[in-house]
C-alpha cells in the first residue's frame, strides 16, 4: 500500500544514476523506511519509461537507501491525514502506482529488485512484478493491510492468487511478516543472495547480465517455514468462508490455531474483502486486478475501518481498534459485493502507449 506526500518537494527521495549499462533507483527516505509517496512513484514512473528506450541502458535495479529496507509501503499517516481531511490525495497516488506496476510487470528490460529488509506492501509492488527478484537472510516482506482495515494492493491480490496452494491467501488474510525463504516459496521472489554480497552484485551488474551477475553470488535458500507448514494450509483456507477458515484453523491447533487468532484480531470486513479479491482476481491480467483493487480501494478510503485501523497502529498507537463490524459474522455477503461494484467514469485506466506521460 502507497502514501503521498505533503506539498513540499519530493526530489530527493528517490535517485537516479546510470553506472556502465545500469540504470539505478534508489528509494531515499530511509527514516521512513523508503516508503513511497506521490512524488517518488511519479518520478520512477517517468525514468524507467525514458530507460526502456534509452540504449545506454541494458538493466535496471531498484534498491533502498539505508540498512533497514527496500521499502515498508506507505506513509499510512499521510493517508490518514488525507482521509481526516478530505484532500482527494489517495486515488491520485494510487493510480500512478498501479501504472508503475504495470510498467514494471511488463518492463523490456531486466529489472533486478533487491528486496533486502522490510518490503511490505507498496515495496511488494515495485519489486516482485520484476524478472529479477532478490531476497536475503533480513528480508521481511508481506501484504499487511488487513491490519489497518485495508485490503493487499498494487498487484499484491493477483500475486498471492498464484502462490503454491493456499499459502498466499494465509499470507494475505494474516498479514504475517514473512523471510526471504517464503518469498521465494510464495512466487514474490527468484534468488536468495548473502545481503553482504549485493554491493559486490549491483558492481557487477553495472556490465554483466543479471544471469550471469546473479550466478556469482546466489545461494541455496534456507528452508521455508510457510512451506513447512502447507498441509494444514492448503486444508483450512481452502473454504470460501472466512468464517469456516477460523473454524477449520482453531481444529487444527497449533500454529494453525494461531492463524485463527491472528486472522479474528484484523478488521472483520478487510479480511472479507481480502479473501473475494483473492478468489475473483484469478484468471485475471495484472491491470484487471490492479483494476479491481482500485474500486475496493476506493471504498475503503469511504469507510470505517481503514482510518480506524490507522488510527490504532500508527497515529494513537493504542494496538486498540474499534473495527465496523466487530465481527466476521456481521459483514454480510451484500457488504462485500458493493466494494467490487463498477465505479463508472472513476474507473481505473491502465491501457498505456509509450508514448504517454506522466
Amino acid at each position: 500500500m502507497g502514501g503521498f506526500p505533503e506539498a513540499k518537494p519530493q526530489t530527493a527521495d528517490v535517485l537516479f544514476e546510470r553506472r556502465g549499462h545500469l540504470g539505478i533507483v534508489t528509494l531515499n527516505r530511509p527514516k521512513a523506511v523508503n516508503a513511497l509517496t506521490l512524488g517518488m512513484v511519479t518520478a520512477i514512473l517517468e525514468q524507467l519509461t525514458a530507460w526502456a528506450d534509452d540504449d545506454a541502458v541494458a538493466t535496471v535495479l531498484v534498491q533502498g537507501a539505508g540498512d533497514r529496507g527496500l521499502c515498508a509501503g506507505g506513509d499510512i499517516v499521510a493517508i490518514y491525514r488525507d482521509m481526516v481531511e478530505g484532500t482527494g490525495q489517495a486515488p491520485e497516488f494510487w493510480t500512478i502506482e498501479y501504472r508503475l506496476n504495470a510498467l514494471i510487470s511488463r518492463y523490456p528490460k531486466p529489472y533486478v529488485a533487491f528486496m533486502d529488509g522490510l518490503v511490505l506492501g507498496g515495496g511488494v509492488g515495485i519489486s516482485a512484478h520484476g524478472s529479477v527478484r532478490i531476497v536475503t537472510e533480513r528480508t521481511r516482506t508481506g501484504m499487511p493491510e488487513t491490519t489497518i482495515g485495508f485490503v493487499p494492493d498494487v498487484g499484491g491480490t493477483l500475486l498471492l492468487s498464484r502462490s503454491p496452494g493456499e499459502s498466499g491467501t494465509h499470507a494475505a488474510l494474516t498479514g504475517a511478516h514473512l523471510s526471504g525463504a517464503d518469498a521465494l516459496f510464495l512466487g514474490l521472489a527468484d534468488h536468495f543472495v548473502p545481503s553482504g554480497s549485493l554491493p559486490a552484485l549491483a558492481e557487477a551488474l553495472e556490465s554483466a547480465t543479471p544471469d550471469a551477475a546473479v550466478g556469482r553470488f546466489v545461494q541455496e535458500s534456507p528452508a521455508s517455514a510457510l512451506a513447512e507448514q502447507r498441509e494444514w494450509i492448503d486444508a483450512a483456507y481452502a473454504a470460501d468462508d472466512a468464517e469456516e477458515i477460523v473454524r477449520r484453523l482453531r481444529a487444527a491447533g497449533g500454529a494453525a490455531a494461531e492463524a485463527a487468532a491472528s486472522i479474528e484480531a484484523k478488521s472483520p470486513t478487510a479480511v472479507k474483502l481480502t479473501l473475494a479479491s483473492l478468489r475473483r482476481v484469478r484468471g485475471l491480467s495484472l491491470p484487471e486486478a490492479l483494476a479491481q483493487e482500485y474500486r475496493v480501494g476506493l471504498r475503503c478510503l469511504e469507510g470505517p475501518d481503514f482510518r480506524e485501523g490507522i488510527r490504532a497502529q500508527v497515529v494513537d498507537k493504542d494496538r486498540n481498534p474499534h473495527w465496523k463490524p466487530a465481527s466476521l459474522a456481521e459483514v454480510t455477503a451484500a457488504d462485500v459485493e458493493r466494494y467490487f461494484a463498477p465505479l463508472g467514469e472513476r474507473e481505473l485506466k491502465l491501457q498505456l502507449k509509450e508514448s504517454d506521460h506522466v
